[in-house]
């Protein structure tokens, strides 16, 4: 316990030299840090978004740049086929929507009409009712899930609208279902109309010819995604025996992915330039280490006069070291964790309506461990060049 009152006492006698050599740790610590926040913040922020994104559900689509596109359109009479052929694929529906005006007395609006299965792409909860199950499906039924502000402009009195009726042209749709509204932020993804129908009934009611723009297709098990999608194009391909048609497919954890490769590719730019600030900062730990040994060459040679051993005067200069980098550290933790938190509190949760949480544990292995390293790097030769001193050289150094 002396040693850390010592180190104290001599960091406190000089104030501003120990303030300006831990300037270069504290830079570096923050800006890895604040990174290692922003990146959570976000790719939590992403996740949230996509989080009434089905994990078992993908699209694939012909790439619209190939030579061949007719022949890659995926069919509706494609679909039946890949469940009856693919393992693993439980559900196949036509990705399509149509724009059309949505009227419940006079209340009206223009919704995107999509289609539906059972297992819903959008499995935001329902707020009232249902979602549409398999019995609309096979009996392609005319009813609906509201989307909420949907909801809100046809139903402006509120409460429980299933039983009712909405109307797009002529046609009349029972709505079954409201979904409970997303999370509220300047960036809503939605991956679904507004007003869903049955797949059967958007085909037998809106769709026009058997080309579809691309289909959406069910796992049974989420870990399984990569390998459906593939046997998915290879099935299809092999419908056409055209080995050459080219397909491109989206899914969750493609867009995690993407948002997470992204800000891995900026933490390790920021770490490369904390790595440069902190290696100046601990060739400045180093110097001043060094000043401070020369600085103090009698009062090393006293103590040793009088008994201390190379062990104790060691243990001295290195826990002054590892304070300096500690208390470096410790604020440039404290910057980061402040920028970072700043930021995600007015740009990014405004932003996505998500508030994910701060990575308080990784933030504080990452600063300890700056820390540790500095101290052990750049702390120890001065350390261990103080406990080297001759005393009877030391006590006769002016």
């Amino acid at each position: 316990m002396i040693y850390f009152q010592e180190a104290t006492s001599v960091l406190l006698s000089n104030k501003l030299r120990s303030l300006l050599t831990m300037v270069g740790l504290i830079i570096g610590v923050a800006a890895v840090i604040a990174i290692q926040v922003l990146g959570a913040s976000m790719a939590g922020a992403i996740d949230g978004l996509l989080g009434s994104m089905s994990d078992n559900s993908f699209i694939i689509f012909p790439n619209p740049q190939q030579h061949d596109v007719t022949s890659a359109a995926i069919k509706l009479t494609d679909l039946q086929t890949i469940r009856d052929a693919v393992p693993g694929i439980v559900d196949a529906v036509p990705v399509a929507g149509i724009n059309d005006l949505v009227r419940n007395g006079h209340n009206e609006g223009r919704y995107r009409i999509s289609p539906e299965s059972s297992i819903p792409f959008n499995t935001l909860p329902v707020q009232y009712g249902r979602h549409i199950d398999q019995s609309d499906v096979d009996a392609a039924a005319n009813v609906a899930v509201l989307q909420h502000d949907a909801y809100v402009r046809l139903f402006p009195d509120g409460g429980d609208p299933t039983g009712q009726s909405v109307y797009a042209g002529p046609n009349r749709f029972l709505v079954v279902g409201v979904l409970e509204p997303p999370k509220q932020g300047f960036l809503n993804v939605n991956f679904a109309g507004q007003v869903a129908i049955p797949w059967t009934t958007y085909v037998s009611r809106y769709l026009r010819g058997s080309s579809l723009f691309a289909a959406r297709f069910v796992t049974a098990d989420p870990a399984s995604i990569a390998a459906s999608e593939a046997a998915v194009i290879k099935q299809i391909r092999a419908m056409r025996n055209k080995p050459e048609l080219q397909y491109q497919s989206f899914d969750k954890s493609q867009v995690t992915q993407g948002i997470n490769g992204v800000f891995s590719a900026m933490t390790l730019i920021v770490a490369l330039i904390g790595a440069v600030s902190l290696l100046v900062a601990g060739i400045g730990i180093m110097n001043i280490m060094l000043v401070s040994v020369a600085e103090r060459t009698r009062e090393i040679g006293v103590r040793k006069a009088i008994g201390a051993r190379r062990a104790q005067v060691l243990a001295q200069f290195f826990i002054e070291a590892l304070m300096l980098c500690g208390t470096g550290c410790a604020i440039g933790w404290a910057i980061g964790i402040g920028l970072g938190a700043l930021v995600n509190g007015v740009a990014i949760v405004r932003v996505t309506g998500s508030v994910p949480p701060l990575p308080w544990l990784q933030t504080i292995v990452i600063a300890g461990t700056f820390a540790v390293v500095v101290t052990l790097a750049f702390g120890t030769y001065p350390a261990f060049r103080a406990a080297s001193l001759d005393p009877i050289e030391a006590l006769r150094y002016e």
